[in-house]
């Protein structure tokens, strides 16, 4: 990703959203608050959808990417549970959702997640959201304006990561992206050796996961018939634009968040992937209605990172939506 450094200098002497952190905090990755959530389940066209939830009230729901799953959220949602009913769903074919015979295209995930928010029949929704998630979750909230207060995203696939002219614009990444979506050692890396939750996964967090902590994520995915899924989200990335329908979509994403009025708060990293610094500026100056926190040290999996500080950025940001 590039940025034009005359435009970098206008947003720092405007003082656009929060002031940015010049060093990052240590990590704090500890539990915050001994979970309290309980496992449910609703039936979606004909299939059974897992969630968490705990709490009462306006529903705060959070949304998954690749390759994790409602545990990703654990140690966050507590921090909001007096601010609403928390809901993190596991999409189609994740976690402990039922992993029917599909396309797993984002098609079919967004097909899912508008039948979760319609079975539920959730108003008045806050969206916490990252990687897949985002994409998900911001074609819901630019569909379903009524339906919305506010948005949370973080390590988010928004412009100006995406979409993506180029393979190289992943940097460091491009050439294990480019295998993933490579039809031949796409799915043996994905499939056979699953790749993603084995190396992807923990190399994206700065610090080590638990053993328990890994299992969890495995759990879904112990045999090699359940990771289609896996191998399908890389493939979905528009990327020099192909897959078109996907472009449309991530375009159309881009262009709610510069327009719409709806409260989103951005939460970044240091140094991050997909919204290092230099990309939470750029989005200051262009999304519109949005507010910028800085959240510490962290790559792209940042919840598991720093739940605390993620938990209460956004609790803090939502006390004061209410109090304006």
């Amino acid at each position: 990703m590039k940025y034009v450094s005359l435009l970098l200098a206008a947003v720092l002497a405007l003082g656009v959203g929060q002031p940015f952190a010049q060093e990052a905090p240590a990590l704090d990755s500890r539990i915050a608050i001994e979970p309290s959530q309980t496992s449910e389940f609703v039936n979606v066209s004909g299939a059974n959808m897992h969630y968490l939830t705990a709490g009462e009230g306006d529903p705060i729901v959070f949304l998954h990417g690749q390759p994790t799953s409602s545990y990703l959220w654990r140690n966050i949602m507590p921090f909001l549970e007096d601010q609403g009913q928390v809901i993190a769903p596991d999409l189609i074919g994740f976690g402990q959702s039922d992993k029917p015979d599909l396309d797993y295209t984002f098609q079919t995930h967004y097909a899912y997640v508008a039948g979760f928010m319609d079975a539920l029949d959730v108003q008045n929704v806050t969206l916490v959201i990252h990687d897949w998630g985002s994409v998900l979750g911001l074609a819901w909230a630019r569909q379903n304006p009524d339906r919305v207060k506010a948005v949370v995203f973080m390590e988010a696939l928004v412009a100006p990561a995406f979409p993506m002219e180029d393979i190289e614009a992943f940097g460091p990444y491009a050439d294990t992206f480019h295998a993933f979506r490579d039809p031949q050692s796409g799915p043996e890396l994905l499939i056979k050796q699953n790749v993603f939750v084995e190396q992807v996964l923990p190399s994206s967090i700065l610090r080590a996961l638990r053993p328990q902590e890994m299992e969890a994520y495995r759990a879904p995915f112990v045999d090699e018939d359940t990771r289609l899924p896996l191998l399908m989200w890389p493939n979905e990335l528009p990327i020099s634009g192909e897959p078109a329908r996907n472009v449309d979509v991530f375009e159309a994403n881009n262009e709610w968040l510069m327009s719409s009025d709806t409260p989103k708060l951005l939460i970044y990293f240091e140094p991050g992937v997909l919204l290092p610094p230099e990309a939470a500026h750029w989005i200051g100056a262009h999304f519109r209605n949005t507010d910028i926190r800085f959240g510490g040290a962290g790559l792209h999996f940042v919840q598991e990172d720093q739940p605390v500080a993620i938990g209460r950025i956004t609790a803090d940001w939502l006390t004061s939506l209410a109090a304006n």
